[in-house]
Formats: structure tokens, C-alpha cells, sequence
């Protein structure tokens, strides 16, 4: 019988590509999880991984078996659920990670709508990049996540992970007084958020959308930054709904045709929990009225 524990290392080692990115992922040193699929290998009685000096990669049999531990972990999540339903009463921590602005915006709203209706669950958020996500939610770190996606930049589906659709903003053009069009920035200094985000993919290619290449004079990633550097003429931004409530007055939010669309992220299998299903309707409850357009599956 395969041991699921090494099925999950398996698993891991498929999306992660490196031993001791798995091994730092679920907190054990890089021998262990090497000795553990070894261990694997012995039980499938085939050879799973192929070694090349200090490489390791999946042979046929491995990204199959890997495939099915996709399968069976899904069903572990499903049979967790329903036990989690047939005990009385909802308890226990929750780990629930979030974007800044949604950390702002939304969390707190929902935390006190969790604690009003479950107030036996320990809800723990923690910060985290949505490109970070999926990795968190499959190694357990994370049991429920937010996530976004913006317009010219959809997120590709992750194998172990589903989501459902909470909400979406509009995106919104921060300048001085003046030009009020993507187009027409195009000799203007721009502020981006850091290279590898989601959020500063999406202005590249709006401004290549528009027909120029932005000019990119500073990198922030939290919004309000951003707004203080168009305040003083440093630049001008593409900026979304919840990043921009309380604006400088000097600041022009003018609102475009792009849009940020955020979703809950959960491990597959795990939708029928009864805690993903509390945090659920927290989150859809505490969407902030007249500022999102809530778009729930």
C-alpha cells in the first residue's frame, strides 16, 4: 500500500521541481524528503525519479503516480470535509491568507461575521503574494486564500486548488489634472508595482495595449504609495477600486475599461467543509456594497 505522506512529497516535488523547495515548503531538510521517495519508490516497486547529479526529475511512472495523488489527496480533502460536518459545532484554527488591500478592504469586515456566527473558530490571516497561493494552500500552510487576476493577466488554473468567484473591481487611471486615457499617458512617467506581480504585468501590457511601452520611474506595490507619487507628479498609475477609496484630493481617478477580479482559493475536495463554507459566506458578506461588484459562482 502506498503511504499517502509520500504520495503528498510526490505531489509536491511535481509542482515545486526541486527537492529542497518541497523540503523548505513543508518545513523537513532535504534528506528526508529524499529518503521518503526513495521510500515511495520501493513501495511502487518502479522507478519514479530520475537523477542527474544533483537533478531530480519525474520518469513517466512518477508524473502519473503523481497525477493520481492528485486524485487521492482530492478524496482525503472530500472525506475531511464530511467528518468535519458530522462533528457538532465548528472549531478550531483557520488559516486564511489575503492581499494587502483585500486585507484592508474585506478581511476584518468577514472576521467579525465569522465571529458572530462560529465564534469557536480561530481565524489566523497571514499576507501573502497571490502567485504564492497555490503552493501555501497544497503544502497546508493556508487553508482558505484570496486571489486575483486582472484583465490581460488571467491566472492559469492549479492542479490541487479551486476557487470560487468573490468579487470585481474596476481599475482606475491615477493622474494630476490633464490626460485621463492609457493612450494619452504614453510621454508620462509611470509607477508599477514590483516586477513578477500580477499587477505590474497588467500595466505593462495595458500601456503595449495602448501602443507604447510604459516609461517606469518607481516600483511600490502598496497603493497608497502610489498615490503619494502621482500626488507629486512622480508618475501616473493604474490603480484598483479598493486600492483607491481615500484618494489625495490633487489625485484624478479616472476609470477604465480593466478590471481586477478576486476569488476564493481553497484545496480541492475541501468546498464542502464546513469552515472553507463559514469563511465563504463571510467574505461574500462583508464585500464592501457599492464599491465591488460582487460576481459569486
Amino acid at each position: 500500500m502506498l503511504d499517502v505522506r509520500r504520495l503528498r512529497l510526490l505531489r509536491e516535488l511535481a509542482h515545486r521541481g526541486t527537492i529542497a523547495a518541497v523540503a523548505e515548503s513543508l518545513k523537513f531538510t532535504a534528506s528526508a524528503v529524499s529518503q521518503q521517495l526513495s521510500a515511495l519508490e520501493r513501495e511502487a516497486g518502479v522507478p519514479l525519479l530520475e537523477r542527474t547529479g544533483r537533478r531530480v526529475t519525474l520518469t513517466p511512472a512518477g508524473q502519473t503516480l503523481a497525477q493520481y495523488a492528485e486524485t487521492v489527496l482530492g478524496q482525503l480533502e472530500q472525506a475531511d470535509a464530511y467528518l468535519a460536518r458530522a462533528r457538532q459545532g465548528l472549531g478550531g484554527a483557520l488559516r486564511i491568507g489575503a492581499f494587502p488591500t483585500a486585507g484592508q478592504a474585506i478581511i476584518p469586515a468577514a472576521l467579525l461575521e465569522l465571529a458572530r456566527d462560529h465564534p469557536g473558530v480561530e481565524p489566523m490571516v497571514r499576507e501573502i503574494e497571490p502567485a504564492d497561493v497555490a503552493n501555501a494552500l497544497r503544502s497546508g500552510e493556508l487553508d482558505v486564500a484570496l486571489t486575483h487576476e486582472y484583465s490581460f493577466v488571467s491566472a492559469s488554473a492549479e492542479p490541487g486548488v479551486d476557487t470560487t468567484a468573490l468579487c470585481t473591481e474596476t481599475m482606475f487611471l491615477a493622474t494630476l489634472p490633464g490626460p485621463t486615457s492609457i493612450a494619452g499617458c504614453h510621454a508620462e512617467p509611470w509607477v508599477t508595482a514590483m516586477p513578477g506581480t500580477l499587477c505590474h504585468r497588467m500595466t505593462i501590457r495595458a500601456c503595449q495595449a495602448a501602443g507604447f511601452t510604459p516609461r517606469v520611474r518607481h516600483q511600490v506595490d502598496d497603493f497608497t504609495a502610489t498615490l503619494a507619487l502621482v500626488r507629486i507628479g512622480q508618475g501616473v498609475a493604474l490603480v484598483p477600486q479598493l486600492g483607491a477609496t481615500n484618494p489625495p484630493p490633487e489625485v484624478v481617478l479616472t476609470p477604465t475599461l480593466l478590471h481586477r477580479r478576486t476569488r476564493i482559493a481553497y484545496r480541492s475536495g475541501a468546498s464542502e467543509h464546513p469552515a472553507v463554507t463559514a469563511i465563504t459566506r463571510a467574505l461574500q458578506a462583508a464585500v464592501p456594497t457599492g464599491l465591488l461588484e460582487s460576481t459569486v459562482d
